[in-house]
């Protein structure tokens, strides 16, 4: 594969032009304006910040993106799929209310959110792929309806992917709650006795008689007959249903390439990310800790696997701030394997080039 360009601008500014302006300028530079938008819907797919976490990107960012899109003709809307995990993003209206009071509303952004799997997190359009663990990627319906998809990454760390960069971002925040099961666990979902008030949402929603309930109307998943779609996850109104979070950190990671893959195919896409504010955890902690590197810059390309590389790059070569988690760990030369020892970064950017995603190679222009 070609060398992909990756584009790059500092956070340093002047009394001549401001940090949004510049980020405007990074996307005129980077080649987004050379997308047909005229008239075509546009996902812009973000993350909005669980409720208590302040590192998520202001919204203010993604204003410029959706001013710009509209100047082209183009019809953007907001969008991320429910979390899998219980919290405040878990279904549509909770979702909403995380995004709005984290500055995620019309009135901020110009465009309205769409949260991409709906209500309940089981609106999802069944997507093929030729994949080595994926056949069938179970993907948020509001991205796949999208004509053009655009990705807005908060790069960070990741506890289980190593990385929280544009594929994570695609891949998982994409995946329905089934998908994000689907990506997460090697095994099928199980019931949490305490929990379950034997309404039978599960059952009705399972296309393969795996459920059924005892004498104190208790459910239970019989294993051999479930197919481990999830959907009982997102049906259940008590959280009682729950994946086990169980697949190896490698073959997550693998995972998610193949749902990027099912999101990316077949359609026009452009990828930006911005490394500040490097967390050491995801942005779906409902805390967020001191930084573990200096904020970097602006980084945008058409290449999701050369901005992930990119960016991680970037962030391996930055000192580590002082009084953060990272600070007091041992140094292995990889700021992301120091924090998560258990985890392989490498293995989304060396699959995602593997299936045809982006390129290893690649050259970073600074503007």
């Amino acid at each position: 594969m070609n060398r992909s360009q990756v584009f790059f601008t500092n956070f340093r500014t002047n009394p001549n032009e401001n940090l949004l302006q510049k980020f405007r300028r990074l996307l005129e530079r980077a080649g987004y304006a050379k997308l047909d938008l005229d008239g075509k819907f546009v996902a812009l797919k973000i993350h909005f910040g669980e409720m208590g976490n302040l590192a998520f990107l202001r919204p203010n960012y993604a204003r410029v993106v959706v001013d710009f899109t509209k100047e082209r003709g183009g019809k953007p809307f907001l969008t991320d799929a429910n979390t899998l995990y219980v919290g405040s993003r878990k279904n549509a209206l909770d979702h909403l209310d995380a995004a709005y009071e984290n500055g995620y509303n019309p009135f901020v952004t110009g465009c309205h959110v769409i949260i991409a799997d709906g209500l309940k997190g089981t609106d999802e359009a069944l997507v093929p792929i030729a994949g080595k663990y994926v056949k069938e990627a179970k993907i948020g319906r509001a991205v796949m309806d999208s004509d053009v998809f655009v990705s807005l990454t908060h790069f960070k760390m990741h506890e289980c992917a190593g990385i929280g960069g544009a594929l994570k971002n695609i891949g998982m925040g994409c995946g329905s709650r089934a998908g994000k099961m689907e990506m997460h666990s090697n095994g099928k979902p199980s019931v949490d006795r305490e929990l379950c008030i034997g309404c039978g949402a599960c059952a009705r929603t399972c296309a393969h008689d795996a459920i059924s309930f005892d004498s104190k109307k208790k459910a239970s998943i019989d294993k051999t007959k479930c197919a481990g779609c999830g959907r009982c996850v997102g049906r259940c109104p008590r959280d009682a249903v729950y994946a086990a979070m169980d697949e190896k950190y490698e073959i997550l990671n693998k995972k998610i390439c193949e749902y990027s893959l099912a999101v990316l195919q077949n359609r026009p896409a452009f990828h930006i990310s911005f490394v500040a504010d490097v967390s050491p955890f995801c942005d779906c902690h409902s805390e967020n800790d001191v930084p573990v590197v200096p904020d970097v810059g602006m980084f945008a390309s058409f290449d999701p696997v050369a901005l992930d590389l990119a960016c991680a790059e970037a962030v391996n070569a930055q000192p580590v701030v002082s009084n953060s988690i990272l600070s007091s760990k041992k140094s292995t030369g990889d700021h992301f394997q120091t924090m998560h020892p258990d985890t392989n970064w490498r293995a989304v950017v060396e699959y995602g080039a593997e299936i045809g995603l982006g390129s290893l190679e690649y050259d970073l222009i600074e503007i």
